[in-house]
């Protein structure tokens, strides 16, 4: 099960499947620019650093590559955002899950489309991987680490706009294992579950305008904006951090259901 290409066993055209991942690829695309031009997030960062170019202390170009280097390495490969380790390893988990699922995806789908083309065992085998990360991040995030509640003791079904990505993104990959190994079976309910994959899938490229995906796009441009004012001592004109405070008494606990 864990090394057949699950797209492969589909009685559908090759071209049927590819044209559907294009398409997502474009819903993709058209969103993030529809979210980037409504909010005026571009806008709103390439004004802050024309701004802070007058200000301050001018950064050279060696210092702007180590800035690029640093926003790479520290904010978007190891989401150094996060001070909290646990939603730290879960959203590392998801990230880096999800980008092993498409991949593994988009490479089955337009190369080995059919049985015809043998698929290398390790390829379905990272597919399964991926998915599996994405699972165990989302779900961890979702049940045990949001703040509405961890802290605020709401009850984890509890549904409003902003859960649209992560909820379509764990609903659409739990499907798709789902379809996955009903196929691997030969059981009939496989095909039903698979269009329910399908409309789960579509939901989440589709309602990037309405959701939290494409923020994934331009937060490293506001990670690297942040370190850039920092470096010439703008900070977005906020103040200078000041000392942690000394505390005092029995050191404060988690929030929990206040």
């Amino acid at each position: 099960m864990f090394t057949v290409n699950p797209f492969a066993q589909l009685a559908l055209s090759p071209a049927l499947m590819q044209g559907y991942v294009i398409v997502m690829v474009l819903l993709v695309v058209a969103g993030t620019i529809l979210d980037v031009v409504h909010k005026g997030s571009a806008r709103y960062f390439f004004d802050n650093m024309r701004r802070s170019r007058g200000k301050g202390v001018q950064v050279g170009g060696g210092t702007l590559l180590a800035i690029a280097v640093q926003t790479g390495v520290v904010d978007v490969l190891a989401s150094g955002e996060f001070c909290n380790a646990r939603r730290r390893i879960a959203h590392l988990l998801t990230m880096y899950g999800f980008v092993i699922y498409v991949v593994a995806t988009a490479v089955m789908v337009f190369m080995y489309p059919t049985p015809a083309t043998p698929t290398p065992a390790w390829l379905p085998q990272l597919w399964w991987l991926g998915a599996l990360m994405v699972c165990v991040g989302g779900y961890w995030f979702w049940f045990f680490i949001r703040v509405d509640v961890l802290a605020e003791g709401n009850s984890p079904f509890r549904l409003v706009r902003a859960d649209l990505f992560v909820v379509s993104l764990v609903v659409s990959v739990t499907l798709g294992l789902v379809w996955a190994f009903l196929q691997a079976r030969g059981s009939g309910a496989a095909m039903p579950v698979f269009g329910l994959y399908i409309l789960a899938t579509t939901v989440l490229f589709a309602g990037v305008p309405w959701s939290k995906f494409a923020h994934m796009f331009f937060k490293p441009a506001a990670a690297f904006e942040k370190r850039v004012s920092s470096a010439n001592g703008t900070r977005a004109n906020l103040p200078a951090p000041a000392d942690k405070p000394e505390q005092f008494g029995i050191a404060r606990g988690q929030p929990r259901h206040y």
